[in-house]
């Protein structure tokens, strides 16, 4: 009586997928997405930025979460206090920003907060920081997660 034949294995059946070899190597390190990759920089950028000028962007934006208006316990970048940072091929940075009113009790030290801060940062050069009151802030210059924060929405 003959035997049925012995089940097959599908393990040895498999064929091994090809591997398609690269054309060109890549040419540049992987970029490694920043939020200002995704559109949620609070702030006009102002000219082209290489990507050295757009990571030290990146720095100056974690800067600026650090600075806070004594009387609001969110920062100045979150509140939309900053409304241009432009840096320069030499890393010159200009920074303009406004405050939450005129009458702003921190008018005459925040700007010079946010200086000190963004000259910490050693790849910048020196640092220009110009107050504007146009346009004027109202509430919707803030970030979502500010008007979380505040219970405004």
């Amino acid at each position: 009586m003959d035997s049925p034949p012995p089940p097959e294995n599908p393990e040895s059946q498999r064929q091994p997928l090809p591997v398609i070899p690269l054309s060109e190597p890549p040419t540049q390190p992987p970029h490694h997405p920043t939020p200002l990759d995704f559109g949620h920089a609070m702030h006009r950028t102002i000219g082209e930025l290489s990507p050295g000028q757009r990571a030290l962007e990146a720095t100056i934006v974690e800067v600026l979460r650090t600075v806070y208006d004594p009387e609001i316990p969110v920062n100045i970048y979150e509140l939309g206090l900053i409304y241009e940072i432009a840096i320069d091929a030499e890393s010159h940075v200009k920074v303009t920003m406004t405050l939450t009113s005129p009458a702003c009790p921190v008018a005459g030290s925040l700007p010079g907060e946010v200086q000190r801060k963004i000259e910490s940062i050693p790849e910048v050069k020196d640092v220009e920081v110009v107050l504007t009151w146009e346009p004027p802030w109202d509430k919707s210059r803030m970030s979502e997660a500010a008007l979380l924060d505040l219970g405004l929405i």
